[in-house]
């Protein structure tokens, strides 16, 4: 009754939209369940293969418990298991019953090798393989407040990529979810291929209320019953059924007078119960107590009855809408609410002794179910006998891979005072096992750092959690005290584990900070290597060879491309496959860095092709980075662009670090596009976030070179050395190969400060560090070093230089970057009408890139030097169509730039910009506001 509306809603969504994904919020006793059964049935008789599960408050372990509860009725609609894609074998040992029905599992991958973000990528994986192999198909999961993180990532994955035909339907309570944060963990957002809803169910009103009372009361209600009814329910479904319940039962028929039901919904079923025999109240307290569905047999031992007393007083509390059935034999209450009412209406010492007696059955099952068990212990205030039993469940809940059940109940062991150093040590060791396992990192390190308050943790304990916590801070959450939490893990765990010391030592000989020179961190490798001699863990030795590897590609060490090229990529050995896909991976970032963009782009392809045989799939986080980035280089801008909006979509909560370069990209593109505020704000939020860090280069960079462009070389100069050195940081990290731009602008603005002898030293000391080096972007970089050095004193020879700039660039793939030296060489020519040809190529780069900026400042340049033809007729008349500089400023106007912003990309006084501003806006019929909005 009531939810027409909302029906419709869900079914169009399901049946027309798919993919999709709804969301269907309320709260206790709203009608959620309701609305998705009838969704559901509808949706089964349009030929949809509907599979539902649901999370509960008091759950024994099962990684993934509520999708992998509905997958296992998913067996008699697979297609024959050699039409399966092989993804869904990593299913299997989650679905025993459907075995012979899956591909074989995968082969179990070395411990950590690739964490357990790499097992959640591919349990997903599988659920989207099984979901599109019976498309049309909808996933239910109800009461996703209830999920643990591994589930709650699980659906949000799925959300983000659902198989085409397919759609998810998820239900939960606003009020419920954990520290308020958001159903899924993290802001959902609906990709843009896919449809779907959001519902939020409201009570219901006087209309609905009555239909209601006419169908459970067999007529018309009495006057003023429903407005009664409305005003003690509030229009909560589930209390006016109750009501009405009451009401349809009691002597004295449907009347307003009969109605002695007090008002709550626990007054209610207390009345209700009280019209129950003994043996039933015994039965209805032990399913309350259980908390629970349970089978008959479980609910007769946990009440002390017989069988024949147990199924009579069943079908008692049956008939009295106490219990329902809940599944083809399991009984317990209609909702968490009518639970909570009857445990709360029992004496305490009855509720204690229906606790000792539920745990007594417990204990005597086989398998033994855990969580309950300790449950049920706590609830008798028994701590001493509590404590192992929580540890237990912990255990075995870790061990199943469910370190959501797990990481709750060793947060509640470790709540616990007076804990022996093997209890605290377990218990914080585990809980830092489950939470490295967790979904998030923010959650994540808020735990680690919470384990490591507690007192009494023995120091190489602490080093251990500590390291955890160093790793995330320092290679995900891109927070500069993670190397700062792995120098003191080192220290804690000294010579006592020399395995985890030499893990220490791989993670921080990774860095790409300044707190480290590469001298430094090349002994760390050695020494790292040295501590790992005669150890088989393959993990800690494939880190080891990647901060090797890696180091030798900072200074573009020319062996790197044979490194690469013996790198083991046949065969079935998933540890060498894995340490190839991580090398290769980690190499494209250097490979960008130093201008092979080749070499980056195989890597990308290589990677991707290696992937699932390596099962890696969590690097498709950094490949996707990389394209981004280098589309940008290629000059594939709206490439670059669309890469980058999909990116944003698909991680939008992500902090690891390759978001700096994006951000770099995208303020490099506002500022070609003369978004120069846009543009600085992005580069200060990489140098706040990054510090001295190679991909923080690019920023430093180019927010110098807005200082040089507004005639400000003081502060281009603050911001390459001061309070950030970053030339200073090129020497500790030998990063002098590096061709972000930083030593031709460091050059060009020693040269504006009257400080040429500092400019050649540094253009000399960058030609010693990268000769020999296998660094082509280097390479064109100095040459256009010499040609700012020459353009005063020669400026053939400059000419020269920069077009070797060009050409170079040219060669690696660099449009934008060719374009910008050929205008250089272009504006050191004397003969003017050579300078205005050769400045042709650059501007139809430019223009094509949509760089307006800098293809502003070449038509400028161009009119000074007279080559701008005047129309003898005239200026060209364009009528109600915009001309072409209206056209420039209406692209700018549509990215938000102000009229100073447009004055600046276009150089035009402000002046002129109003007026074209004005002609713009009305030729289109359009505010400024609506232009920035939407397309014109």
């Amino acid at each position: 009754m009531g939810r027409a509306a909302e029906l419709r809603l869900l079914l169009d969504a399901v049946s027309e939209e798919r993919p999709a994904v709804v969301l269907v919020e309320g709260e206790a006793g709203i009608g959620k369940s309701r609305l998705v059964s009838e969704a559901s049935a509808v949706l089964g008789g349009r030929g949809l293969r509907v599979l539902a599960g649901g999370c509960h408050p008091l759950r024994e372990p099962l990684a993934y418990g509520p999708v992998i509860d509905a997958l296992r009725r998913i067996g008699p609609w697979l297609p024959p298991v050699e039409r399966l894609g092989a993804s869904a074998g990593a299913l299997a040992p989650l679905l025993p019953d459907l075995a012979g029905a899956l591909p074989e599992p995968p082969p179990e991958p070395p411990p950590g090798s690739s964490g357990a973000g790499g097992h959640r990528f591919r349990t997903a994986a599988g659920v989207r393989t099984l979901l599109e192999a019976v498309a049309p198909s909808v996933l239910v999961v109800e009461d996703v407040h209830w999920a643990d993180e591994a589930t709650q990532e699980l659906l949000l994955l799925l959300a983000r990529d659902m198989p085409t035909d397919a759609a998810l339907v998820l239900t939960y309570r606003a009020e419920d979810l954990p520290g308020g944060r958001p159903v899924l963990g993290v802001p959902f957002r609906r990709p843009p291929s896919t449809g779907g809803a959001e519902i939020v169910l409201g009570p219901l009103g006087e209309a609905e209320l009555r239909a209601m009372a006419r169908e459970v009361l067999g007529g018309d209600p009495a006057p003023g019953l429903a407005r009664v009814l409305l005003e003690r329910s509030g229009g909560l479904p589930l209390v006016i059924e109750e009501d009405l319940i009451t009401l349809a039962r009691s002597p004295g028929g449907a009347d307003v007078a009969a109605l002695r039901v007090p008002r709550s919904l626990g007054e209610v079923l207390a009345e209700r119960t009280g019209r129950l025999g003994p043996d039933a109240v015994a039965l209805v307290d032990a399913a309350a107590v259980l908390a629970v569905p349970a089978t008959p047999t479980l609910l007769a031992e946990a009440a002390g009855l017989d069988e024949d007393r147990a199924d009579a007083a069943l079908l008692e509390a049956l008939g009295a809408v106490v219990l329902r059935q809940t599944g083809p034999d399991t009984y317990g209450f209609a909702h968490v609410l009518a639970r909570e009412a009857v445990y709360d209406g029992i004496p305490g010492p009855v509720r204690s002794r229906a606790h000792r007696r539920v745990l007594e059955v417990l204990l005597a099952q086989d398998p033994a179910p855990l969580v309950q068990i300790a449950h049920h212990t706590r609830a008798m205030g028994d701590r001493a006998a509590w404590l192992p039993r929580a540890q237990a469940a912990a255990d075995q809940a870790t061990a199943v891979g469910d370190h959501g059940t797990a990481a709750t109940l060793l947060q509640e062991i470790l709540d616990q005072p007076g804990l022996t150093p093997e209890q605290l040590t377990h218990a914080a060791m585990a809980l830092a096992y489950a939470a490295s396992a967790g979904t998030e990192a923010p959650s994540t390190i808020r735990i680690l750092r919470r384990i490591l308050r507690v007192a009494g943790l023995p120091a190489v304990v602490r080093g251990r959690i500590r390291t955890s916590l160093g790793t995330l801070l320092s290679y995900e959450a891109g927070d500069l005290s993670g190397e700062e939490e792995l120098l003191t893990a080192l220290s804690e765990i000294g010579d006592s584990d020399p395995v985890a010391a030499a893990r220490l030592l791989a993670l921080l000989g990774l860095s790409e900070k300044g707190r480290f020179s590469l001298a430094e961190q090349r002994v760390m490798v050695e020494r790292g290597y040295a501590l790992l001699a005669g150890s088989e863990d393959h993990r800690v030795r494939s880190l080891l060879d990647l901060a090797g590897f890696l180091q030798r590609c900072v200074v573009a060490d020319p062996a790197v491309p044979e490194l690469l090229a013996a790198l083991p990529r046949e065969g079935d050995d998933i540890q060498a496959l894995q340490r190839t896909a991580m090398i290769v991976c980690g190499g494209i970032g250097r490979s960008l860095g130093v201008g092979h963009d080749e070499r980056a782009a195989a890597g990308i392809a290589e990677v991707r092709a290696m992937a699932p045989r390596a099962r890696l799939p969590v690097q498709e986080f950094y490949l996707d980075s990389f394209q981004v980035e280098l589309d940008w280089q290629a000059g594939r801008w709206d490439e670059a662009e669309r890469g980058l909006a999909a990116f944003q979509e698909r991680y939008p909560d992500s902090l690891l670090r390759p978001g700096r370069i994006l951000a770099t990209v995208r303020g490099l593109t506002a500022a070609a596009r003369g978004l120069t505020a846009v543009a600085a704000a992005e580069f200060a939020q990489v140098l706040a976030r990054g510090g001295l860090h190679l991909n923080s280069l690019g920023a430093a960079t180019a927010i110098a070179g807005l200082h040089l462009s507004r005639n400000d070389p003081q502060a281009a100069w603050r911001d390459l050395t001061d309070p950030l050195d970053f030339l200073g940081f090129l020497d500790r990290k030998e990063a002098w190969a590096y061709a972000w731009g930083i030593v031709p602008t460091a050059v060009e603005t020693l040269l504006v400060l009257d400080r040429p002898e500092e400019a050649e030293a540094l253009a000399a000391r960058h030609a010693t560090e990268i000769e020999g080096r296998d660094a082509p972007g280097a390479v064109a970089e100095q040459h256009h070093c010499r040609g700012l050095l020459l353009r005063r004193d020669d400026p053939d020879a400059a000419m020269a230089a920069f077009e070797l700039a060009a050409a170079r660039w040219s060669d690696i793939g660099r449009p934008y970057r060719a374009a910008l030296a050929a205008e250089r060489a272009a504006r050191t020519r004397t003969d003017l009408d050579e300078a205005a040809a050769r400045l042709a190529g650059p501007v139809a780069t430019f223009e094509r890139l949509g760089a307006a900026s800098d293809a502003a400042r070449c038509h400028r340049l161009l009119r000074e030097l007279g080559q701008v033809a005047l129309n003898p007729r005239g200026r060209t008349g364009y009528g109600d169509r915009l001309s072409p500089r209206e056209g420039q400023i209406r692209d700018l106007l549509a990215s938000g730039a102000t009229n100073k912003d447009i004055a600046a990309a276009l150089f035009l006084s402000q002046r002129t910009v109003e007026k074209h501003v004005a002609s713009v806006l009305a030729k289109l019929g359009t505010t400024r506001a609506d232009l920035a909005h939407g397309p014109a």
